[in-house]
Parts: C-alpha cells; sequence; structure tokens
C-alpha cells in the first residue's frame, strides 16, 4: 500500500515541479506559465493535446491564487484592474469564436518576433534609464489585443500587456500584480467552453500536477514581485520575453 502511494507520487511529482517553478516565474513576472509548462511538459513526452488540456485547466486555478495573493500584497491597481478587465474578456471571447476557423499560427511568428524586441528593450531600459513610474495611456487596446492572443492557444495574455505596460512607463510591481488578478477572470471566461467540451477528462496526472505545484508556488511569486527592485523586475521580465518568444520564433524556423 505505501509502495503503490510512493509510486503514485513519483509519477506526478515530475508535474508538481513544472508548475511550480512556471507559477513562480510568472506570479513574479506577470508572464510564462503556459509557455513554460507546455514547453516541458512536451519534453517529458506528453502528448500536445493533454498537455494543452492539463495547462488550461490548471492554469484556471493558479492564476485565482496569484490574483488573491497579488490583492493580498496590495499589488494591485485598481484604476488599471478595472481599465483591463472588460476588453481583455471581451478580446478573449472574440479570439475563443474567431480564432476556431482561423489559424492562428499564421500570426504568431511575427508577434514573437515582436515580443522579442520587446524583451531586448526592457533589458536594455533596465540596464540604462531608471525607471520612472507613470500613468499608461494605451490600455484599452492592450486588453483587447492580450485577451485575444491568449485565446489563441499560445498565451499572450502576459507577454503582450505586461510589456508594453511596462514600455509606457507603468510601475513593475503593481503592472505584474494587476495583470496577474485580471488573468484569473479572462482565464475563467475562455476555459469554460474548453472545459465544457472537455469535462472532468481534463483532469489528469498531469493536470493535478500542474495544479498543486502552482498553488504551492503562487504566494511566494506575489511576494516576489512586492519586494524585488524595479530595475531587476524589467531586467528579469525583458530575460524571460526574450527567451520564451525567441525559442518560439526559432522553433517556427525549424531550427
Amino acid at each position: 500500500m505505501i509502495d503503490t502511494a510512493i509510486a503514485h507520487f513519483g509519477d506526478i511529482l515530475p508535474f508538481i515541479l513544472i508548475g511550480f517553478g512556471a507559477q513562480m516565474i510568472d506570479g513574479a513576472l506577470g508572464m510564462a506559465y503556459g509557455v513554460i509548462s507546455s514547453t516541458l511538459l512536451l519534453a517529458l513526452g506528453v502528448p500536445p493535446s493533454r498537455a494543452s488540456a492539463s495547462v488550461h485547466a490548471a492554469e484556471t486555478f493558479t492564476t485565482g491564487v496569484s490574483a488573491i495573493s497579488h490583492i493580498l500584497h496590495r499589488n494591485v491597481d485598481w484604476r488599471l484592474f478595472a481599465k483591463l478587465v472588460i476588453p481583455g474578456v471581451i478580446g478573449g471571447v472574440a479570439g475563443a469564436y474567431l480564432l476556431s476557423n482561423i489559424d492562428g499560427a499564421v500570426i504568431k511568428p511575427f508577434v514573437q518576433g515582436y515580443l522579442t524586441a520587446i524583451g531586448l528593450y526592457l533589458i536594455w531600459r533596465g540596464l540604462h534609464l531608471p525607471p520612472q513610474p507613470r500613468d499608461p495611456r494605451w490600455v484599452t487596446p492592450l486588453g483587447l489585443v492580450g485577451g485575444f492572443m491568449d485565446a489563441s492557444g499560445g498565451g499572450g495574455w502576459g507577454p503582450v500587456v505586461t510589456s508594453n505596460l511596462l514600455i509606457q512607463g507603468s510601475s513593475p510591481r503593481h503592472t505584474i500584480g494587476t495583470v496577474n488578478a485580471v488573468e484569473f477572470i479572462l482565464t475563467t471566461s475562455i476555459s469554460l467552453t474548453f472545459l465544457f467540451h472537455l469535462g472532468w477528462e481534463t483532469f489528469t496526472t498531469y493536470t493535478i500536477g500542474l495544479l498543486i505545484g502552482g498553488v504551492v508556488a503562487a504566494p511566494f511569486g506575489a511576494m516576489l514581485a512586492r519586494h524585488v527592485a524595479p530595475k531587476l523586475l524589467f531586467i528579469a521580465v525583458g530575460t524571460i520575453l526574450t527567451l520564451t518568444s525567441l525559442f518560439g520564433v526559432l522553433k517556427w524556423l525549424g531550427l
């Protein structure tokens, strides 16, 4: 009986570690949960359809815990939240409908190329320019585009919204916290249809592992976002954005 339990825990442990690491980065930097989780699951031999289902199902819960953690750490700018949430949901729902008949892979490489350039700029800015927080002007379009890209199945909410808000001068800590908080509502609205069609079959060993690891990591990610210096957040966000986007571009090129 004990041996069986140990064997089952051994089966789920890799997915717990993936969920923990991906959520720690996402909670602290406002992006990359989906990209990191999906990439590592595929590397472990998980079929693409199962990997996608597991990541989306787990993310519905991990974003909820992450949102609560950021709220408790006072990382959420509620004015920015109000400007993002409705456009984000509209963009996500529109993307869920429209992209069912459009190949999102066609535009994805161009978006990733753009995000790679943005990531490099954020690194440069973090190294050379002292961040001067100011209210961003372009928020509604970002919500629409970010929600639309997220619904395409390849992610995009965090990379698109977080990076562009930072470029406009938004406070790194409050940008990350607010983007994470809105992401819970966005992910839930997109995932409801997904879960409705798949039912409880979505919850596999992969899902449970990602969920456990992500829920445990969420409070720590929010804590890091609160205490890490803005300059380091700029560099860290830029680095993660550059690496994940460049990986997507190279994969599309077949390299």
